[in-house]
């Protein structure tokens, strides 16, 4: 698999959460092989992701599309095959694979909540995050306040779906197994950034 590196930060992340039953869809396209002439008539014609507007059916697909065309067709079968539980991981794995932002928002705030046993995260958290990231990458300096705050929504309700934490009102960090499915998957293929991300109650 060709090692392809989403860094600096970007901001594709706000476009959506994890979104199993639309990955799911998709997912079945990329294990068919679909070219454009199929994925447009199921997309756009026969609506498969049934959203209202076309438009948003064409922004989820790219986002969803961009994650999980990173990956291999083994995880992409994990995503249909799995349980929710293997299915939600197998997505997680490949959202931070297309943004570090998450990532690393695992790594530094999250992992390390976990170490001084605060178990819960707020708001504070993600601005605090932010800040160190513009030294990073002054890129994320450019970004709106409304965009800021986007980012902090999508990501803290990605670590509610993939049970991370309890809730995206209370926060409450919750103990997370990887499934060995999952974890097994990541170290076939060396993913040790992504498994440094996702293993974080455990170490």
């Amino acid at each position: 698999m060709t090692e392809k590196v989403v860094c600096p930060y970007n901001a594709e992340i706000s476009a959506g959460s994890l979104m199993l039953r639309e990955s799911r869809v998709i997912a079945k396209l990329l294990l068919k092989g679909a070219d454009d002439k199929v994925w447009h008539q199921a997309i756009c014609i026969d609506n498969v992701l049934q959203k209202k507007v076309p438009a948003t059916a064409r922004r989820m697909t790219r986002l969803i599309r961009n994650r999980l065309e990173l990956m291999t067709p083994d995880l992409w079968k994990m995503v249909v095959d799995g349980t929710s539980e293997i299915a939600m991981q197998s997505l997680l794995s490949a959202a931070i694979k297309h943004s570090h932002l998450l990532g690393d928002f695992m790594i530094l705030v999250v992992k390390e909540h976990y170490k001084v046993f605060n178990k819960k995260l707020s708001a504070r958290d993600w601005i605090n995050f932010l800040k160190a990231c513009e030294q990073k990458d002054h890129a994320v300096l450019s970004w709106s306040e409304t965009t800021k705050a986007k980012l902090g929504q999508v990501i803290f309700r990605i670590l509610a779906e993939a049970k991370y934490v309890d809730s995206t009102r209370s926060l409450n960090l919750t103990p997370v197994s990887l499934a060995p499915e999952v974890k097994g998957y990541l170290v076939k293929y060396k993913e040790s950034y992504i498994i440094k991300c996702m293993d974080i109650s455990h170490e």
